[in-house]
């Protein structure tokens, strides 16, 4: 939903609701727990001054069937207004049906009626009752306009009922009743209606702020995959899956630090598969990435989950064995070069198989780089090629080769 459609859903019709319907019981939902603990509130207070005033009836009247008759009345009243207030504590739902609701409207009306046709006292008291009810119709009880209109007019007309069948009245008081009662009505509907505009208004950009929160933390979660994706591309090779040579030595060189800290043993292998070239020219590129791909998966299948492997370049891979010395080496080695000489790939001729060199170095302790340890994997490696390839060479048997030449 675009914010232009926000808000001409968040415009208000006539009863100062929602024109959307959707958005309407949204916050009608919203406000159920806030209209319930405040009907409660009012009711309890209607209830309490209804049977203050018994007493005060009791001064006025004494005993008889009068203050006997208006005593039911108002208990009656407090008995309603108590009971809905139970139902509604246990039940908040029912702080927005409007059956009880009017119900409690309807007894209390026309008790209040009632009172005033069986009260003896002065009608200014009867019309300050009517503007009390009236304002806490409108504001007190959280209703929908239509029903708080109607019980006001219903209120109105039967005071005028009332004042022309039983009490009638001074033309000029009764001017000046009506005018005082429209006054009521008309403060009353528009405070009603500037503070349900207000709360809508307030509701609707909560609304507008929480889609913006939520497509802000979308294009958050769009933008973090994204990094990740980049990040994944930046640090493995794509055709093998496997990290690539940066990523690789970032990793290696963290290893190398903590073997070099912690005197730890640090294995390094080269690792080359033998006559790629000429596989790649007699068969094509495509078939020397296939093999490039399975020689990786390879690799990756007899090392430890701490070791670490990656793409050196062309046909070439690097393998660096934490905690490893050459020893533990030479076996994961053997272990990759009998399964890389065991693979079976269709798209090769049976008399060609597959086969790795792979060359065999240790970090020394008073090394300073990692690159010592790989040029001498790599002589290694090296090494083998020229002896009779498909084999595990290492590097201090090299060395001592070399030492005996010399």
């Amino acid at each position: 939903m675009t914010r232009v459609e926000a808000r001409q859903g968040a415009s208000l019709d006539w009863r100062v609701e929602f024109r959307n319907t959707a958005l309407e019981s949204q916050y009608r939902r919203s406000m159920r727990m806030h209209d319930a603990l405040q009907i409660r509130r009012t009711l309890w207070i209607v209830a309490t001054l209804f049977l203050l005033f018994i007493p005060a009836d009791y001064a006025l009247l004494g005993s008889g069937t009068t203050f006997t008759a208006l005593t039911l009345i108002r208990c009656l009243v407090a008995i309603s207004c108590l009971t809905f207030v139970r139902v509604i504590t246990k039940r908040p739902v029912q702080a927005h049906r409007p059956l009880l609701l009017n119900l409690v409207y309807f007894i209390t009306l026309n008790s209040l009626l009632l009172s005033i046709l069986l009260h003896p006292g002065h009608t200014g008291l009867h019309i300050s009752s009517l503007m009390a009810a009236s304002l806490t119709i409108y504001l007190l009880v959280p209703n929908r306009l239509g029903r708080i209109l109607f019980w006001n007019a219903y209120l109105n007309l039967g005071f005028l009922l009332i004042t022309w069948l039983w009490k009638p009245m001074d033309p000029g008081m009764l001017k000046a009743s009506l005018l005082i009662l429209a006054f009521t009505n008309l403060m009353g509907w528009m405070t009603f209606s500037r503070l349900n505009q207000l709360q809508r208004k307030q509701f609707a950009l909560l609304m507008d702020e929480r889609s913006t929160n939520r497509q802000l933390q979308t294009e958050i979660n769009e933008r973090q995959l994204l990094e990740s994706q980049l990040r994944q591309m930046a640090s493995t090779d794509p055709l093998t899956g496997i990290p690539n040579r940066r990523h690789f030595f970032e990793l290696a060189e963290r290893e190398f630090s903590r073997a070099q800290r912690e005197g730890t043993p640090l294995a390094i292998c080269m690792v080359d598969i033998d006559r790629f070239k000429v596989l790649n020219d007699r068969h094509g590129h495509a078939v020397g990435d296939l093999v490039l791909s399975a020689v990786a998966s390879c690799c990756a299948s007899v090392l430890r989950d701490t070791d670490i492997i990656g793409r050196y370049g062309g046909e070439e891979f690097v393998i660096a064995l934490p905690q490893a010395d050459l020893a533990t080496a030479e076996p994961i080695a053997e272990r990759l070069r009998q399964k890389v000489h065991a693979l079976d790939l269709p798209m090769i001729d049976g008399e060609t198989r597959l086969s790795v060199t792979v060359g065999i170095s240790q970090v020394l302790p008073q090394e300073t780089a990692l690159e010592m340890a790989l040029q001498r994997a790599d002589a290694a490696l090296y090494a083998g090629k020229a002896r009779s390839r498909n084999c595990v060479v290492i590097a201090s048997e090299t060395s001592a080769a070399t030492n005996a030449e010399t």
